[in-house]
């Protein structure tokens, strides 16, 4: 009788044993599958080709099959969340030396963060020597934000250029959920700070390192050209360099630059018609990364459906 009770009992060790060490494999196995992939979040828009072009939103969209790619590899897509359950975090940013005219379009900035979906978190403030002045932290109190709008203080702001202020309001997002994120940016896009000939697209620095925090933190920048007193003359080097970078900005976080050709807007209202409408299209994905090593990541988001086109950042970086 003793016997058979060590034999049990031998046996229900083993098997304890047996399931014990299966179980500290799986787990294993799960920590080290866990290990190779993380989850990044973006921000795309997706648009008909039939809305872009007619400047109207469309009832319904066919968005098709979504694939995205990093790096040219094949990655897991985990969620895609839209306006109607992701609100919008948008940061206001207006270059503080603006020629006057702009100041005639401060209602029509009122009246588009007033007609901002409920819910949406806005934050404004000015672009001013090389920092922002914060107006309006961000709040969903839309009446508040719109009414911290003010008069431009003009040519004596001397803003050096737009993108370290960019860079600064990056920074505030950082206390927001995870989500859909943007900057409306109101600028002509000059960096002079290194001098004029370092105010091309691809010579700014602190263009470069705007582009790579807004990535980085998940950000769509929108742009508005507007010249500054200095600019407004019409000097056709420094408004295609002002330009270039806008879009060159806008262009890799997945937003979009605006311009109505060399010259300053007579009105923001077209460009905000088209604004509302990518906002309106705009959805937070969030996929599964196989690329854990530090550098730049390159992304390419597509649909099955042709008529479909997709805004989106054309990557980001990892640190």
């Amino acid at each position: 009788m003793l016997k058979k009770f060590f034999v049990i009992l031998l046996v229900v060790l083993l098997l304890a044993s047996i399931l014990a060490s299966v179980g500290f494999g799986q787990e294993k196995g799960k920590q080290q599958q866990d290990d190779r992939v993380r989850t990044v979040t973006i921000p795309i828009s997706i648009l008909t080709k039939r809305e872009q072009k007619e400047n109207r939103a469309e009832e319904f969209v066919q968005a098709g099959d979504l694939k995205i790619t990093e790096n040219g590899d094949d990655q897991v897509i985990l969620s895609i969340r839209s306006v109607t359950n992701t609100p919008l975090a948008l940061a206001v940013l207006i270059q503080e030396d603006l020629s006057s005219d702009t100041n005639l379009k401060l209602d029509e900035i009122r009246k588009f963060i007033r007609g901002l979906p409920r819910g949406s978190r806005v934050m404004v403030a000015y672009l001013r020597a090389g920092t922002i002045q914060v107006r309006q932290k961000f709040t969903e109190d839309l009446e508040k934000a719109a009414k911290s709008l003010r008069i431009l203080a003009g040519e004596g702001a001397a803003p050096g250029n737009p993108y370290q202020g960019v860079e600064e309001a990056l920074k505030r997002f950082d206390a927001l959920p995870a989500g859909r994120r943007a900057i409306l940016l109101v600028s002509d896009g000059l960096d002079t700070s290194r001098g004029i000939e370092s105010s091309s697209p691809a010579q700014s620095l602190d263009l470069d390192r705007a582009i790579l925090r807004a990535q980085r933190k998940s950000v769509a920048v929108y742009s508005f050209y507007s010249p500054a007193s200095q600019t407004a003359g019409g000097n056709s080097i420094l408004v295609l360099n002002g330009q270039g970078s806008l879009e060159r900005l806008s262009d890799e976080t997945g937003g979009r630059a605006f311009f109505q050709g060399s010259i300053a807007p007579i009105s923001f209202e077209p460009f905000f018609d088209d604004l509302n409408l990518a906002l309106n299209r705009q959805f937070a994905l969030t996929y599964l990364s196989t690329h854990l090593k530090k550098g730049y990541h390159k992304i390419k988001v597509s649909s099955t459906n042709p008529d479909v086109k997709i805004e989106h950042p054309r990557g980001y970086y990892y640190r």
